[in-house]
C-alpha cells in the first residue's frame, strides 16, 4: 500500500527551497495518487512534469501499481493556505465563514501573522433622506474564521 506520508515525503524533497508549496496530496482507491501544489511565482506545467517524474523514479511500479496526477488545484478550487493568496491581492473573493455569513470584497493586503484585509462594499440606507448609498470599508480577517474562500472570476 502507498502511504501518504511517503508521497508528502517526496514532493516535500523535490520542492523544499523552491518558489513551489504543496497544497494537498491524496491517496484514492486503486492507487490513485493526487497531488496539487501552487507556486509564489506561479506554476508551470514544466513544474509538474519536474514533480510527477521525482514521485514516479522514487515509487517502484512492480511491487505497487499506480497511477500519478500533479496539478494545480485550479481557479474555481477554495484557497486552503495563507500563502496561496498573496499573488491573488487586487483580486475580488467570496468568503463563506464559520458562522455561515458570507463576505465578498477586494483583497488588498495580507498581514504578517496571515490575516487578510478585504475592502467591502455595502449598500446602506442614506443618513438623510430615502434610499441608499454604497459604503465602503476594510474589513480585517483572521484565516482562521473562514470556511471557505474562493476567487470571483470575471468574465
Amino acid at each position: 500500500m502507498i502511504l501518504k506520508e511517503r508521497i508528502i515525503e517526496l514532493i516535500n524533497e523535490k520542492i523544499n527551497g523552491t518558489h513551489l508549496f504543496m497544497i494537498d496530496a491524496k491517496i484514492l482507491p486503486g492507487n490513485k495518487i493526487e497531488v496539487f501544489i501552487d507556486g509564489d511565482n506561479g506554476l508551470g506545467i514544466n513544474d509538474c512534469v519536474d514533480l510527477s517524474r521525482h514521485i514516479e523514479k522514487n515509487l517502484n511500479r512492480d511491487v505497487e501499481d499506480f497511477s500519478l496526477e500533479v496539478s494545480s488545484p485550479g481557479a474555481t478550487q477554495p484557497l486552503k493556505l495563507s500563502r496561496q493568496y498573496i499573488k491573488h491581492i487586487g483580486r475580488d473573493f467570496e468568503l463563506i465563514m464559520n458562522d455561515g455569513t458570507l463576505v465578498t470584497g477586494t483583497l488588498i493586503e495580507i498581514g504578517t501573522n496571515g490575516d487578510l484585509t478585504l475592502e467591502t462594499t455595502t449598500r446602506e440606507p442614506k443618513p438623510i433622506g430615502k434610499g441608499k448609498i454604497n459604503i465602503t470599508r476594510k474589513q480585517n480577517i483572521q484565516l482562521q474564521n473562514i470556511k471557505e474562500s474562493k476567487i470571483k472570476l470575471k468574465f
